[in-house]
């Protein structure tokens, strides 16, 4: 049965299970949730300009919201495209760079997505029609997520090239062509180290 995987018959959640977790750890979630926003519900992306971590941490019925709210939003993706051919890419949003960057600073996860989401945005602004970007950094700072980091930008580019969504010469990458609409767009590897290096 190890490494047999079926799709749940119903999600429990308890919310008290939140009240143990560090502030670190909330805030590292809401990576995940402005992810969401950022591909799928321009709504939901207004609904965290509006409010605040403070607002939504403090209130059960919020976090209650927010918590069925992207869990709605992930079965649908997976749901309809289970073994990633199609929609479920769009879940990597802001990954790509992340999971290079967790794997040489041993950054928290959260943290390594709000880097690569910005670091999307960026290239979204660039190779397709979004205009954006600072609107998003702007969220993920609010929610007390880094946006600029150093980091050895060769290194990080030599993990990206090793990366389970490239195609022989490119790299399927996650893009914004507006809030609420992720894409997939295939970045040859050398613009995108040319794109990595003007981090």
């Amino acid at each position: 049965m190890v490494g047999t995987i079926r799709q749940p018959s119903f999600l429990l959640y308890d919310y008290s299970f939140l009240n143990t977790l560090p502030e670190d750890e909330w805030i590292n979630g809401f990576a995940e949730i402005i992810k969401h926003a950022c591909i799928k519900d321009a709504a939901l992306f207004k609904q965290l300009e509006q409010s605040s971590f403070k607002k939504i941490s403090g209130s059960k019925k919020l976090v209650g919201d927010l918590v069925e709210r992207n869990a709605r939003i992930k079965t649908k993706v997976v749901q309809q495209d289970e073994f990633e051919k199609g929609d479920r890419r769009l879940l990597n949003f802001g990954h790509t760079l992340a999971h290079a960057l967790e794997n040489l600073y041993q950054l928290p996860h959260g943290r390594a997505v709000s880097l690569g989401i910005t670091a999307a945005c960026e290239f979204s602004q660039a190779l397709s029609t979004f205009k954006d970007a600072q609107k998003v950094i702007d969220v993920l700072d609010k929610y007390g997520l880094p946006t600029d980091a150093e980091f050895v930008k060769r290194k990080v580019f030599e993990i990206l090239r090793k990366d389970k969504k490239k195609e022989k010469d490119s790299i399927n990458y996650v893009l914004l062509q507006k809030i609420g609409k992720g894409i997939v767009q295939k970045i040859p590897i050398k613009q995108l180290e040319q794109f990595i290096n003007q981090l």
